[in-house]
């Protein structure tokens, strides 16, 4: 709500720039305009700005602020597929966030399981916020979660360096309670995470405890954990089809962006500039 109250408000600034005061005056060309006038942003935020108009427009018609929807009349964004690199930690820092974990308490061992989960399985924030107690599957040593994003139930292995953040959450840092899903917030009211609860705050302590800098603005959320799962399994050499299986991906189309974080591999494929021009 905050950022779709930061867009409205922007267009309602270029509406008072161009000294229009009164909304039922507004017209397909102020709303050309002002996509016009926000075109130096990145293709993704724009996009954003322009569905947010659009849900305003609908609103004000609704309201009999304006005559007629004119949500049609916003003008399109085109936002290119695969354009952009994930994020993706290095190895070092990535040990250095998990050794800034103070697994003796109970806050500690809630946060390590999590980050276990999203940084050797590659596991969404979506999945690890529903799981539930009994998708695990102790027995076969094996996690099995209907996927929030897709629908498709994911198997992914319970390694034993998982399992044991598992064990040790349940058994010293799980409160008592009828609550199926495996992770609890920390403090009252102990409860399973909203859906809306990216738990961006437990990778952004434990990066600033480590002390480890961000070296790319995409780099900071949890989901850049998963990314970096996929990462490293291309660099081992392991096949898109299998890196996709792990991801959860249903097209190996969302796979292959992966492909642009392996530099190494991509220097192979390097022209010869010298040898090309002789």
């Amino acid at each position: 709500m905050r950022c779709r109250l930061r867009h409205i408000t922007r267009f309602l600034f270029f509406l008072d720039s161009s000294e229009l005061r009164d909304l039922a005056a507004v017209c397909p060309k102020h709303l050309s305009d002002f996509v016009r006038s926000q075109i130096h942003l990145k293709p993704k935020t724009l996009a954003v700005i322009v569905s947010d108009l659009r849900s305003f427009m609908r609103f004000l018609c609704m309201e009999g602020v304006v005559a007629d929807d004119l949500s049609e009349h916003v003008p399109k964004v085109r936002v290119p597929r695969g354009t952009g690199i994930p994020s993706a930690w290095s190895s070092k820092d990535l040990k250095a966030i998990l050794a800034a974990v103070d697994r003796s308490s109970p806050k500690g061992k809630h946060d390590y399981a999590i980050l276990m989960l999203a940084c050797r399985l590659g596991m969404r924030v979506s999945d690890i916020r529903n799981l539930r107690l009994e998708n695990l599957d102790w027995k076969h040593n094996r996690v099995e979660v209907q996927q929030t994003k897709t629908g498709v139930t994911a198997t992914l292995p319970l390694t034993e360096e998982v399992g044991q953040a598992i064990i040790d959450y349940l058994q010293h840092g799980r409160p008592t309670t009828s609550c199926r899903e495996l992770f609890l917030r920390v403090n009252a009211p102990i409860e399973p995470f909203s859906k809306n609860d990216n738990l961006h705050h437990i990778i952004t302590f434990y990066r600033q405890r480590a002390k480890v800098g961000l070296e790319r603005v995409g780099l900071r959320g949890m989901h850049s954990l998963r990314h970096s799962v996929a990462t490293r399994l291309l660099e081992v050499g392991t096949p898109l089809e299998t890196i996709a299986s792990v991801m959860g991906h249903l097209s190996l189309e969302s796979t292959q962006i992966y492909a642009k974080v392996d530099v190494d591999a991509l220097r192979t494929a390097a022209l010869d500039l010298e040898a090309t021009n002789e």
